[in-house]
């Protein structure tokens, strides 16, 4: 990284976690924000939303943000409250706006609320360590599959009936979930879950070119074929996701750092490929500079929208690798995609970045209306301050390791 960009990192920062502090819903929890940063309270409040909320201001809260503190303690009122499924235990996927919870209970959203929850014990909040007691439990007691050694995707709201779809989504942020809950707890179990999930997908990866499958039968077996009608899908598009692939090579180098001497040696070669062929792949593959969403299982673009995250985890990747490496390449991408974002994705005028572009670079909504999230942008601009390990809530709580 140039000297210049750690001051726009840290600017940045401070600028993302100034839009989001609109997000209280009267329900309770994160409202949906929209472009202004202002709350869509007919909209409904997701856990998922609310759970990066919650992770989000505690990281900010460490890093010694005034009022950041109150603002996840808001957001983990509403883990607490409105999204916690008192009959059947664990969490809606959402409420509406009369109050009405969509049904489902999703691995997604569990895995998020783990997270929020460890963030916000090592932030010290009240409640927190209750609630991460609970997650843990219901996200490891409900989805995890021993003889598999993977997380199921989708139980009915009453915990009756498993469904037979499987993901890689939800198990790549059960990962996250799992090594942050490490930090809190210390429980090397946790890392263990998050080891053998990483190996299977490495191996998948391996097996399809670097270009990871998403989407799985009961059996894991991959579906490549799966949502080919409905490739705009924001969380289970048709093809390699390739954002998904720079994300999990960020991943397997954190849980890497976490192992230490039980780490093992695919793990560095592997970050590397996935890292290669998602750039190969996505980035400015189409005559205009950005990340294609998606791609067939050639390589070939499906969806060529430019999203907010998958260039947030560019960054990320690109910094992780730097990190474990000490390699300029990874410290150049870092820097062209740092310049990239300011250039297309900063919006000056209303805050936070635009979620989605179009091919040509133009502020688009086919798949993401609104600014709701702030988890991908704030940890990219965290990341290339921190170590590999610990996690982004334990290293900011070290006065001075995120500088």
């Amino acid at each position: 990284m140039r000297p210049s960009d750690t001051a726009w990192l840290s600017q940045e920062t401070g600028r993302l976690l100034d839009f989001g502090r609109a997000f209280p819903h009267p329900l309770g929890g994160a409202a949906w924000l929209r472009t202004d940063g202002t709350p869509d309270v007919d909209a409904p409040v997701h856990t998922w939303i609310t759970a990066r909320m919650t992770h989000v201001y505690s990281l900010a809260h460490l890093l010694g943000v005034p009022g950041a503190g109150a603002l996840a303690d808001v957001a983990l009122a509403g883990l607490t409250g409105v999204l916690h499924d008192r009959e059947h235990g664990g969490w809606h996927p959402a409420v509406a706006a009369d109050g009405h919870p969509a049904p489902g209970k999703s691995c997604y959203d569990h895995a998020f609320v783990v997270l929020a929850a460890a963030s916000a014990t090592i932030a010290r909040r009240p409640g927190a360590p209750a609630l991460l007691t609970e997650a843990l439990d219901t996200l490891v007691g409900r989805f995890w599959d021993d003889e598999h050694e993977m997380f199921a995707d989708q139980w009915d709201t009453g915990w009756n009936r498993r469904d037979d779809y499987r993901g890689l989504n939800a198990n790549m942020h059960a990962v996250e979930a799992m090594t942050a809950a490490f930090d809190a707890t210390g429980r090397r179990d946790f890392l263990q879950r998050a080891l053998a999930i990483t190996g299977r997908t490495v191996g998948w990866a391996r097996d399809h070119g670097w270009r990871l499958p998403e989407h799985f039968d009961a059996q894991w077996q991959p579906r490549l074929d799966y949502h080919r009608d409905q490739p705009h899908d924001p969380f289970k598009p048709f093809g390699a996701t390739v954002g998904h692939a720079l994300e999990w090579s960020r991943l397997i180098l954190h849980l890497e750092a976490a192992l230490g001497p039980e780490a093992e040696d695919w793990m560095l070669p592997g970050a590397r490929a996935l890292f290669d062929q998602a750039v190969d792949d996505g980035w400015a593959v189409d005559g205009a500079p950005g990340f294609v969403y998606t791609t067939d299982w050639d390589g070939t673009p499906v969806v060529r929208q430019r999203m907010h995250w998958v260039a947030a985890e560019a960054i990320a990747a690109a910094a992780a690798l730097h990190t474990r490496t000490g390699e300029q390449r990874y410290a150049t991408w870092c820097e062209t995609w740092c310049d990239h974002v300011r250039e297309h994705f900063v919006d000056p005028e209303h805050g936070s970045w635009w979620h989605e572009l179009d091919p040509a670079n133009r502020p688009a909504a086919t798949t993401w209306p609104g600014k709701p999230d702030l988890y991908h942008a704030v940890q990219a601009m965290l990341i290339p301050r921190a170590p590999l390990a610990p996690g982004l809530a334990a290293a900011c709580a070290k006065s001075g390791v995120v500088r």
